[in-house]
């Protein structure tokens, strides 16, 4: 018996020492910022949003450079509203997107393979006819090839068909009536989450953001 609860404060110090170690490193790698000394574009605005733990990236639906409604269509969504004029897309885990409308709905199946990149991916993607910027909500102007940049980061996450067109997941797990779900690509785990995507997203195309981070937290510092 006393063996018994040798091993297991062994185990418990060592899970807290990992969840110690794991949140530190996210709390210092966030707080090293890339590009901090960004000049800002004067061509595309784009929004970075969250609703206080995942992060999306907000681009125009159409411009000069890209028509993102070719391949995610309004028709996806339940509203099929073609005025709308922005499109939020976030990526994470496949499981976690579409079983867990809510915390309560989270079950350690769903929680274990998400953490541990067992699963697959989506890509959540919302369309909104306007966006008013505040604490959760922040906008930022880029030029023309940071946009292509930003552009080819977020097509490359899709998970593309024989034809390289996105796929659809035919579901009616929305959250709502302007939003669907995409295959794609990558998997999701404690080191690459949502937000590590958006974070990658920023520094890919040259706005600033964290060195690296699991959380919301780190990047929105960057924008206060």
């Amino acid at each position: 018996m006393r063996k018994f609860f040798k091993y297991l404060l062994r185990t418990v110090l060592t899970i807290v020492s990992l969840v110690a170690f794991y949140l530190l490193s996210a709390f210092c790698l966030s707080r090293i910022a890339v590009n901090k000394n960004v000049v800002a574009g004067n061509d595309v605005p784009i929004y970075i949003k969250t609703n206080g733990v995942h992060t999306d990236i907000v681009v125009p639906v159409r411009n000069q450079q890209m028509d993102w409604s070719n391949e995610v269509k309004y028709a996806n969504t339940i509203l099929k509203d073609s005025s709308m004029q922005w499109l939020a897309m976030g990526w994470g885990d496949k499981g976690f997107y579409l079983e867990t409308p809510t915390w309560g709905d989270l079950t350690f199946k769903v929680a274990f393979k998400a953490a541990f990149g067992l699963g697959t991916t989506a890509i959540h993607a919302t369309f909104y006819k306007q966006l008013t910027e505040d604490s959760s909500c922040k906008k930022m102007v880029i030029t023309r090839k940071q946009y292509d940049q930003l552009c080819s980061y977020i097509l490359n996450s899709f998970q593309k068909d024989s034809s390289g067109h996105v796929q659809p997941i035919r579901t009616t797990a929305n959250y709502g009536n302007a939003d669907a779900f995409y295959e794609a690509n990558g998997s999701y785990s404690l080191f690459h989450t949502c937000n590590t995507w958006a974070n990658n997203g920023l520094k890919a195309s040259g706005q600033k953001c964290c060195l690296w981070t699991p959380f919301d937290t780190g990047i929105f510092l960057k924008y206060q």
